[in-house]
């Protein structure tokens, strides 16, 4: 009775382990890493329960190790580092914290304050062309005023709001 594949490449394996670690690490440049391909070679071939037939065991053991290595390899660089690690969580979060929320709250409600003392077409531009991200020239059409006049109230709009929030948000 013939010896089965996964017999006959772990004898191979055994006896000439130091002749494939050596041409191993010759191929991938370090002898940890031939050693960690081989061990995980081994174990590969210890989970298998058959096996083809393997007409040149050592070119078998070696393009195996070969392509555990390269696994390995691929696994290792999707893993971060410690120092990666440490620098993501040292990122600041960008999210505004409860104090510069309260605060952006109490901007918004001056703001919402300062903009009730517009008059009403002031109020009406501004929302459109700021808000609604609406062109001047279709807000003076829909308003029935010239495009010279949705600019003179954008203008005085601004202007009002960014001096009244300042002085009412100033110390």
């Amino acid at each position: 009775m013939m010896p089965s594949s996964l017999a006959v490449l772990r004898d191979f394996m055994l006896q000439r382990y130091d002749d494939l670690k050596a041409r191993l690490t010759r191929r991938l440049g370090c002898a940890d890493m031939a050693s960690d391909a081989l061990q995980d070679t081994w174990l590969r071939l210890e989970g298998k329960d058959e096996l083809g037939p393997v007409d040149s065991p050592g070119a078998y053991l070696l393009r195996m190790a070969v392509n555990v290595a390269v696994d390995q390899q691929r696994a290792e660089n999707r893993r971060l580092t410690s120092s990666e690690a440490e620098a993501l969580l040292a990122v600041p979060d960008p999210a505004p914290g409860p104090a510069q929320m309260a605060q952006g709250r109490e901007e918004l409600d001056t703001l919402v304050r300062v903009m009730g003392e517009l008059s009403e077409r002031q109020r009406g531009v501004l929302l459109a062309v700021r808000l609604e991200g609406l062109p001047q020239a279709e807000v003076a059409t829909r308003m029935g005023v010239s495009l010279r006049t949705v600019e003179r109230e954008l203008r005085s709009a601004h202007e009002h709001c960014a001096t009244r929030v300042r002085n009412l948000l100033s110390p």
